[in-house]
């Protein structure tokens, strides 16, 4: 569980727009986000929706993160660079305390992402997640 924090809806809106500015220029994720992403203001908003129903627990993201990224030609690379960035953003934006808290949290939601999309090494049957409880399916190696 993350640390206790003092973010506010404020500092995940300069989070956000500092953090997605830069992506926007940057030469590794800039080509992923760029064409895919047609509305940044609106794309920023849903983003701040996803951070402050994740650090705040508002709820107001109702979006599903790993359908958003399959189509997208993502590597684990991809996601290593992302987290600096945000590491060095946060930092900037919310000091050194609540970065921690988000990267805590960004770290997490990449763990997942990279495993959802086969991203982390694990081998999965047929491409299928691991059953619940982390067992195999029976039968299958």
């Amino acid at each position: 569980m993350a640390a206790a924090h003092t973010l506010t809806e404020a500092d995940l809106v300069a989070l956000v727009d500092r953090f997605y500015e830069k992506v926007q220029r940057d030469p590794e994720l800039g080509p992923v986000f760029n064409p895919v992403v047609h509305d940044w203001v609106e794309h920023k908003a849903t983003l701040v929706d996803f951070w402050s129903s994740v650090v705040l627990r508002t709820g107001r993201y109702r979006g599903n993160p790993m359908a958003m990224h399959r189509p997208h030609p993502i590597d684990a690379e991809h996601f290593d660079h992302w987290l600096a960035l945000w590491r060095e953003t946060a930092l900037e934006v919310t000091g050194e305390d609540n970065a921690a808290v988000l990267c805590d949290f960004a770290n997490r939601i990449a763990g997942s992402l990279k495993y959802g999309l086969g991203l982390d090494g694990r081998r999965r049957p047929l491409g299928l997640p691991i059953a619940p409880g982390g067992a195999e399916p029976s039968g299958r190696n």
